[in-house]
């Protein structure tokens, strides 16, 4: 589930939050996460991870932001470190499909105990899935009993 799609004056406020550092964007782009979430009911919000270097280069998680703030108003348990991406990727911005899904195979991994719980796994934007999927499957692998994605927008072509 998406708030909307990834166009106009939304993918410039996403745009300028993720990739000019303005940080103060959050709490505008959280509530909109926060409308789209009304009626989901989880056990806890995953957020999609950064590398320890994207992290490092962007100086915050975005996702992890939004999910802050889900969390913060919904009171649903924030967990940080369920999920890890333990190794650097290409961009996955101008990569078909089938290289996304290939760029990311073995890169996420998970910790703590996750058995049972229905999950709710935030992102930014969804492009054609394979983030979501590839943390959706590692997620359940490690023994959650669902994992619904939601993410501020997603691309006109999904």
């Amino acid at each position: 589930m998406s708030y909307s799609l990834y166009e106009g004056v939304l993918a410039d406020a996403i745009n300028i939050f993720k990739f000019h550092g303005i940080r103060r964007l959050k709490r505008a782009l959280g509530l909109f996460i926060l409308e789209a979430a009304s009626g989901l009911d989880a056990d806890a919000i995953v957020p999609v991870p950064l590398s320890v270097k994207g992290l490092r280069d962007r100086g915050f998680n975005q996702s992890l932001l939004l999910a802050k703030i889900l969390s913060d108003h919904s009171r649903i348990p924030l967990k940080m470190d369920s999920l890890m991406k333990i190794k650097e990727t290409h961009p996955q911005i101008g990569l078909t499909a089938k290289e996304r899904a290939g760029n990311l195979r073995g890169v996420f991994r998970t910790g703590g105990c996750l058995t049972g719980l229905r999950l709710l796994l935030i992102d930014d934007v969804m492009t054609t899935g394979a983030t979501a999927e590839e943390c959706a499957s590692q997620l359940l692998r490690a023994g959650a009993a669902d994992v619904a994605v939601l993410t501020l927008a997603r691309a006109s072509s999904q």
